[in-house]
């Protein structure tokens, strides 16, 4: 049957019309449902209880290589959506490269991880390595090309500056025993500007903001010491909590492995408020000393974690990758939190 309404324009008001009309409209309420749900979910607490303090916190200047050295206690970090920053600061926004600007990383060339530095004065880092002079590394002079190269983080491109062949000499020296082969670059941009981690993509809270400087998923990773001391219990020789790479470690008030993968939100200290946003899942790294830079010959961590942590990942999840949701400081000994309903 036909309606027709004044304007001559006809609509088809039989039942098999009428039907379709209905399960759309039971299709539409049911992904207006769904988004309610995915928003609900995501939206940031109001109550949150206590759950422990930051132990140690982690500031890497170059991506694979050793936290910055810090000697005067109480210091603040500042969080924002792109990093941590110290005093100008901001973790991770230099990373070496080879001749054919391929990322390097620790996995493969673990003397990185003997790569220290610490700040020298605002906008100026001092790195140090054995049987090398120091080498000072200022940010507002740069001496390599005004020009971007291509570069890619895991299988993101991202476009970056070059640091200058003194920098990179040292650190080839540093890395390799050469005096060429591999560049210090440098990451340009006041924001994110990856695309996320394809191996992220399943996960429905991750942001493309979260991606942050030369991170491999996102600018935070918390790491819950319980875990840590848990794991050391299957293992023959124990290993730091350092191996894992994370920014914050976190001491609980009372002794909980793995609570953190089930948490959703965090708040460390007053105001810098986090979303978890992905498991960690490890990669060969933690198997390299931070103190020695040797690769553990039975692959551990590694391996232990494999026989219990695996769940539905192809890599063993310990830690989980955090999305800024409200900026803060954060220091040493902040209380963490978590939210609740």
């Amino acid at each position: 049957m036909m309606a027709t309404s004044g304007s001559n324009a006809t609509f088809d008001l039989s039942p098999k019309s009428l039907v379709g009309v209905g399960v759309g409209l039971v299709a539409v309420g049911g992904a207006s449902y769904l988004l309610f749900r995915h928003l609900t979910r995501d939206v940031m607490p109001q109550k949150w209880r206590r759950v422990g303090t930051v132990q140690r916190i982690h500031f890497f200047p170059v991506k694979s290589c050793a936290p910055l050295e810090i000697s005067k206690p109480g210091v603040e970090y500042d969080c924002d959506v792109l990093s941590m920053s110290f005093e100008g600061i901001r973790e991770r926004t230099l990373m070496v490269v080879n001749d054919k600007n391929e990322m390097i990383t620790a996995r493969v060339y673990p003397k990185m991880t003997q790569i220290h530095s610490k700040k020298v004065s605002p906008n100026k880092l001092l790195f140090s390595a054995q049987d090398l002079p120091d080498l000072e590394l200022d940010f507002e002079n740069l001496e390599g090309p005004e020009k971007h190269v291509h570069t890619v983080v895991w299988g993101v491109p991202v476009d970056v500056m070059l640091c200058g062949d003194r920098i990179n000499k040292w650190f080839s020296q540093a890395i390799r025993n050469q005096d060429s082969g591999l560049k210090l670059v440098y990451y340009p941009y006041p924001k994110p500007v990856k695309a996320a981690n394809s191996d992220f993509k399943g996960m429905p809270f991750m942001r493309q903001e979260d991606t942050g400087t030369f991170t491999d998923a996102t600018s935070f990773m918390l790491m819950n010491l319980s875990s840590v001391a848990d794991l050391n219990t299957r293992l023959k020789h124990p290993v730091d909590a350092q191996q894992f790479r994370g920014n914050f470690e976190l001491k609980m008030d009372v002794d909980e492995p793995y609570a953190e993968d089930h948490w959703q939100w965090l708040r460390i200290g007053d105001d810098a408020v986090f979303r978890s946003v992905a498991p960690c899942t490890r990669c060969i790294l933690p198997n390299i000393d931070v103190n020695t830079a040797e690769r553990d010959s039975d692959g551990e961590p590694l391996k232990t974690l494999k026989t219990y942590r695996m769940f539905k990942y192809s890599a063993p999840a310990l830690g989980i990758h955090l999305g800024l949701r409200l900026p803060g400081k954060v220091k040493a000994n902040d209380v963490v939190y978590v939210g609740y309903k």
